[in-house]
C-alpha cells in the first residue's frame, strides 16, 4: 500500500484486498458542537478483517465507485472544537465513540440510540467514513477525555470495553445475584466481557474457546476458569460436561455468547440453568439452527446486543481510570499507517489479540512490538 505526504491522508477500501492511502479534504468546524480529532491510534476489529476479505458485510459493500475509509476503534488528540464546546480544548487526549445518532427519532428518545435507524457509524457503507484518517470530525459529546495516566493506546480499547459493558449490563450481573457467567469466545470482546462480568460481581466466570493459548491468557487476564469444547461431542453433551467440570449445579446463571458460532449458540442454551439469561454479542451466520424447545422449557431470557448505548462508554472510561482491568495486555502489535493492510492480514491469521495502527505521521514511544 503506497504512502502519502498529503494533508489529510486516509485509508480507503475499494473492494476485497484493495486498499489505498489517498488524500481527502481536511474537515472543518461547521457546527458549534463539532470537534476535530487528530487520530493517533486505531484498533483492528473483526469487522475490518471481514471488509478487507469480502468487501463488505450484511450486503453493505464498498466498491471502486464508492470506496470507504475504514476504522472505528480510535483515540487521538483534539485538534479543534466549535464555539459551544466547553469540556474539551486542543491537545486533550480523547477516546472516540464512533457512532452519531439522529437524536430525534423514537428510538433515540427512548434511550436506545444504538438502535437509531439513521445512525451514522464510522466505516459503514455507503458513505460514513471511518477513523483511519489523519483528522476525524464528530460531535464533541462523543469525545471522552482520557483520565490522567491512561495512554492513547489504552484509549482505543474504550470502544470494545463499551461493547462488553453493554452486554454485561443487559444480563444484570450483580454480586450475590450472579453466581456464574459463561463466556463463549476468548477474543478481545469475549475477554473484556469476562473481565467486566467479574468487575460487576460475578462470582465465577468460565471462558470457552477452541484455542488453548487464548484460554491460558484468559486465566491470567481476569481469573477466568476455562473450558475447551470437544468437537466430537454434540452441543448438549459439551454443555453437560462443562456444567459437571465446573460444578455449576443445574447450569450457569448467565451466558455471553461472543463467538457467533452456531455450535456455541446452541451449547449456550443448554448450559444455562432454568430462568437463566443469554446475551448474543458475537455475530456469525445470518440464520442458525436454534434449540427453541430447550429455551422454552427452561424459560430462558434471550437478548440480542448491538454495540453500546447510554452509560456504556462511561463505564468503559471508569474501568480505564480505575485500572481494574489490565487492558494494555491485550495489545499485541502496533503497525505504521502505511502498513495498515499488514495489520488486517495479521489479525486475519489470528496473530495477536488486539492489533493497532498508528495514526498518520504520529511518532510515539512504542514501536511495533510491545
Amino acid at each position: 500500500m503506497s504512502g502519502s505526504t498529503s494533508t489529510n491522508p486516509s485509508v480507503f477500501l475499494y473492494g476485497p484486498g484493495n486498499a489505498k492511502i489517498q488524500d481527502r479534504p481536511e474537515p472543518q468546524i461547521t457546527d458549534p458542537a463539532d470537534a476535530i480529532v487528530r487520530i493517533k491510534f486505531v484498533g483492528v476489529c473483526g469487522s475490518d478483517v471481514h471488509f478487507w476479505t469480502h468487501g463488505g458485510i450484511n450486503n453493505k459493500n464498498v466498491s471502486a465507485e464508492h470506496p470507504l475509509i475504514m476504522g472505528h476503534e480510535a483515540s487521538g488528540t483534539i485538534h479543534a472544537v466549535g464555539p459551544s464546546v466547553t469540556h474539551l480544548r486542543p491537545g486533550d487526549s480523547v477516546a472516540i465513540e464512533p457512532g452519531v445518532p439522529c437524536r430525534t427519532c423514537t428510538r433515540c428518545k427512548e434511550g436506545l440510540y444504538n438502535l437509531c435507524p439513521s445512525m451514522k457509524f464510522a466505516a459503514c457503507p455507503p458513505d460514513t467514513h471511518g477513523t483511519l484518517t489523519k483528522y476525524f470530525k464528530l460531535s464533541a459529546d462523543l469525545c471522552y477525555k482520557l483520565p490522567p495516566g491512561v495512554s492513547l493506546q489504552e484509549g482505543v480499547l474504550a470502544e470494545p470495553l463499551a461493547v462488553a459493558a453493554h452486554a454485561v449490563r443487559m444480563i444484570d450481573v450483580r454480586p450475590a445475584k450472579t453466581g456464574c457467567v459463561v463466556v463463549f469466545g476468548a477474543g478481545t470482546i469475549g475477554l473484556l466481557c469476562a473481565a467486566v462480568a467479574r468487575q460487576f460481581g460475578a462470582k465465577t466466570v468460565v471462558a470457552v474457546d477452541l484455542l488453548p493459548h487464548k484460554l491460558e491468557f484468559a486465566r491470567g487476564f481476569c481469573g477466568a476458569r476455562t473450558y475447551v469444547p470437544d468437537l466430537g461431542m454434540s452441543p448438549e453433551e459439551n454443555a453437560k460436561r462443562l456444567i459437571k467440570e465446573h460444578g455449576l449445579g443445574d447450569g450457569a446463571d448467565a451466558v455471553i455468547e461472543a463467538s457467533g458460532a452456531e455450535s456455541s449458540i446452541v451449547t449456550a442454551v443448554h448450559v444455562l440453568r432454568p430462568g437463566g439469561h443469554c446475551v448474543q454479542t458475537g455475530l456469525g451466520k445470518a440464520v442458525v439452527g436454534f434449540p427453541i424447545l430447550a429455551m422454552s422449557e427452561k424459560e430462558l431470557h434471550m437478548h440480542g446486543a448491538f454495540r453500546y448505548g447510554p452509560g456504556d462508554y462511561q463505564v468503559a472510561m471508569d474501568v480505564l481510570e480505575a485500572r481494574s482491568i489490565p487492558v494494555k495486555s491485550l495489545i499485541s502489535r502496533i503497525f505504521d499507517f502505511d502498513n495498515t493492510t499488514d495489520a488486517w492480514e495479521a489479525t486475519k491469521r489470528g496473530q495477536g489479540i488486539k492489533n493497532m495502527i498508528r495514526g498518520y505521521g504520529y511518532k510515539d514511544p512504542a514501536r511495533t512490538h510491545l
